[in-house]
Formats: structure tokens, C-alpha cells, sequence
């Protein structure tokens, strides 16, 4: 897929967590120069129900669905491509996915439930079926997305040694490759060894995975591509996500679990843990992605 042809899906409501997901996805599509489809999922109102169809709520729906699609472009830059749709599905999550793979998209982004915190994500129900079955990356905006206003400035991937690691490095290569931003390399061996191991053992350990693992990402870096490596400190993932460094503008990347189906996501214990705990945004990637 070329550059011109890369898009970007945004799952849309006339909510705050629907204008996260516009505003993080417009700074995103402007960093990389990719073009926007954003969804607005209706029922399927074909599908057979207990309860008849009534037209003229249908057509009062639809309109209304429009509108809102409608106020949405005005916050869209003229600058980006960017197709406005509406879509019918067995659920928002089906709907999204169904329109994905409509159009090729490299990415969905979703925004937060509305009882997360500041800065925060709560995993709602759409979020919950998307971490479970999209074959494409989930990029979740926190609340508060819409008022950030700086650029994409970099990506951070996290890394540990399970399966799927070559993935989260893979895909965060490209994302700041695309977006000439630089990329960091967090390891995450010290969260993954086991527990009774002393304090110095574990930073030791720590420190040589993340040394390995950028030499072993340096290699097939696309060139230009600015990258470090650092070691996540703390004795927990809470407590390692707290002392890392956040720019406002900044992406994470993780990878989905091992439990995951082939070429599905699944949001492992970790990650889980990572979402309510960053102030960024969040990129869960497939395994095989």
C-alpha cells in the first residue's frame, strides 16, 4: 500500500469520547499524510427483530446520523481526504470492523468510555469487542483527546520478550518512519522475569535486553529513523508507566496477547493494566500484524 493510498478509520459519535477519537485521528492523518474514513454505526434495521421497523424513526435516525457526520467535516482541515460514512451493523463493533476492511484501513480509532478519567482510557464495551477480534491495530484515544493540539511527536514501543514483539517494533518503525517523528524503545524484561529476583539482578538483566533490543532494531530501522532504548522502571507495571517520561504529542505501542488468535487481537493482563494507566494514546497491535 502507498503512502497516498493509507487510511485511516475513525469510529465516530456526537459524544466526547467520538470527538477524541476525531481530534487524535485528524493530528495522526496530518502526521502521516494518510486519509480519514470516519464511521457512524447504525442498527441493522434489515435484519429481522421482535419488534416491526417503524420508517419514519429509521429515516429520523439517518437524518440525524447525517447531521452529526455533517458537523463533524467542519473540524476535518480541507487539507486532509477525508470520506464521511454512515454504516449499518449487528453492533458498533461489527460495523466498524465491516467498514475497515471496506476500506483498507491501517488503523481504527476509538475513543474513551465517558467515565474515564482525565487523560485516562476506560475500556468500554465497543473498545472491549475491538481488543478481541480486529485483524488491523486499535489505536485508543484517552479523554481529553480533543484538546491536545501539538503535533504527533513521537512513538514509543513497548517491549518485552513474549510473542508478539516483533510486531510492536515492526509497527512502530513504520509509524515513525511515516511521520519523521523519533521512535523509543521501552524494554519491559524486568516486568516479565520472575518475582524474587533482587532489585540489581533485574536492572542488570533490564538494561542488557533493552541494549539488545535496539541493536536488534537498528538493523532494520527504514532509514532516518531516530530510535533509543531504555529500561521501564518500578516494581509494576503502574508503577513503571508512572516513572517513564510522556510528551503530550507522544504514541504508544503494545502488543496484543499471546492468548490472541492468529492475526487477532486479544488485550493481555499487561496491557490492560498500561490503558488505565498512560496519559497517551495507546496502539494495540496483532501479533502478526
Amino acid at each position: 500500500m502507498t503512502d497516498a493510498e493509507r487510511r485511516i478509520l475513525i469510529g465516530y459519535t456526537a459524544t466526547p469520547a467520538g470527538e477524541d477519537a476525531l481530534a487524535l485521528g485528524v493530528r495522526l492523518a496530518t502526521a502521516l499524510g494518510a486519509g480519514l474514513d470516519v464511521v457512524l454505526v447504525l442498527p441493522d434495521s434489515s435484519r429481522p427483530t421482535l419488534v416491526p421497523n417503524d420508517p419514519a424513526y429509521d429515516a429520523y435516525l439517518r437524518d440525524t446520523a447525517e447531521g452529526w457526520l455533517a458537523e463533524a467535516r467542519t473540524r476535518v482541515p480541507a487539507t486532509l481526504d477525508a470520506r464521511m460514512r454512515l454504516v449499518r451493523g449487528d453492533s458498533l463493533a461489527q460495523g466498524l470492523l465491516a467498514a475497515a476492511e471496506h476500506s483498507a484501513a491501517a488503523l481504527v480509532i476509538i475513543g474513551a468510555a465517558r467515565d474515564g478519567l482525565l487523560g485516562r482510557f476506560t475500556v468500554g464495551s465497543v473498545a472491549g469487542s475491538l481488543l478481541h477480534a480486529s485483524p488491523i491495530p486499535v489505536l485508543l484515544a484517552p479523554e481529553g483527546s480533543r484538546a491536545v493540539t501539538v503535533p504527533v511527536s513521537r512513538v514509543t514501543a513497548m517491549v518485552g520478550t513474549r510473542a508478539g514483539a516483533d510486531a510492536v517494533v515492526a509497527t512502530s518503525a513504520r509509524l515513525a518512519s511515516a511521520a519523521n517523528i523519533p521512535l523509543r524503545l521501552v524494554s519491559l524484561l524486568a516486568l516479565d522475569l520472575p518475582s524474587g529476583l533482587d532489585a540489581g539482578s533485574a536492572k542488570q538483566r533490564g538494561e542488557a535486553h533493552a541494549a539488545q533490543v535496539l541493536a536488534e532494531a537498528a538493523a532494520a530501522l527504514p532509514e532516518g529513523v531516530e530510535a533509543t532504548a531504555s529500561v521501564a522502571p518500578g516494581d509494576s507495571v503502574a508503577d513503571a508507566v508512572a516513572h517513564l517520561d510522556w510528551q503530550p504529542g507522544e504514541l504508544v505501542v503494545v502488543g496484543s496477547s499471546r492468548l490472541a488468535q492468529p492475526s487477532r487481537l486479544f488485550l493481555g493482563t499487561t496491557a490492560a493494566i498500561m490503558l488505565r494507566e498512560l496519559p497517551v494514546p495507546m496502539i494495540v497491535v496483532p501479533r502478526e500484524a
